[in-house]
């Protein structure tokens, strides 16, 4: 699964960066590179911010829910066992 993540990352953060270097295709349109770098940088930012509070949610969520002093947390046959 994760070579997969990897590629979806890479595609979504190379696609979009092509149009910052691209000009338009008539004479006399100008792209003004820093503003198109920038706006990218912020949609890029906004990404990874929202992923990065998902995972961290989620990491801390797990924390929580399978710490050894929740209730619901009792051992398996297999780890109860005791040698």
């Amino acid at each position: 699964m994760l070579p997969w993540v990897f590629l979806v990352v890479s595609a979504a953060m190379i696609l979009p960066a092509a149009a910052a270097f691209a000009a338009g295709d008539e004479p006399g349109e100008y792209l003004d590179r820093r503003v198109v770098i920038w706006n990218l940088f912020f949609k890029m930012m906004t990404v990874a911010f929202t992923v990065g509070a998902v995972v961290s949610g989620t990491i801390i969520w797990l924390i929580w829910r399978f710490r050894e002093s929740n209730p619901k947390a009792k051992p398996t046959p297999y780890e109860g066992t005791d040698w």
